[in-house]
């Protein structure tokens, strides 16, 4: 008895494909090499690159507008805090030195006052702090809401014409 061959279109499919990767890989592979695709490349990464910046520096001035933190702004703001904490700190320590060194009461009251003085004003610090930001934030809120009614009125004009 004699084998027949059958038609099998998925052996040919995979011929076809092998032989179109094989092709198709050395001609991409060639012109990977060429000067002119590294030139290509590094045009379209510097129109990336601009893309990037001009999207950062598009989302700081909506974030600014928009009256909300950026990250630098949060950044700052933990330096402060982190300031403020080691100030704390330092004051600390010292109380724990004078007590430590000194057994005479009325130095240790006075220190005690003192330091209680250097906190208040710290404390006087940081609420003029936070009154300055929810004024900035108000401001921020009123300005927003003139430009809202100014915008309103423009487009029923321009819409007349």
């Amino acid at each position: 008895m004699s084998e027949q061959k059958t038609f099998d279109p998925f052996a040919v499919w995979k011929d076809i494909y092998s032989q179109s990767e094989n092709y198709w890989s050395n001609v991409i592979d060639e012109n990977m090499r060429k000067e002119e695709f590294s030139q290509w490349m590094g045009q379209l990464l510097d129109m990336n690159l601009q893309y990037k910046k001009m999207l950062n520096e598009t989302t700081e001035t909506y974030l600014e507008q928009a009256n909300v933190p950026s990250k630098s702004d949060i950044a700052n703001l933990a330096n402060l805090v982190i300031n403020v904490e080691s100030k704390v700190d330092d004051l600390e320590e010292k109380v724990e030195d004078t007590l430590d060194k000194q057994g005479d009461q009325s130095e240790l009251k006075r220190d005690v006052t003192r330091m209680k003085n250097e906190m208040k004003n710290l404390d006087k610090k940081l609420d003029q702090i936070i009154e300055q930001l929810s004024q900035q934030k108000q401001a921020a809120a009123s300005v927003e809401q003139s430009n809202t009614p100014q915008q309103q009125n423009k487009q029923p004009q321009q819409q007349k014409k």
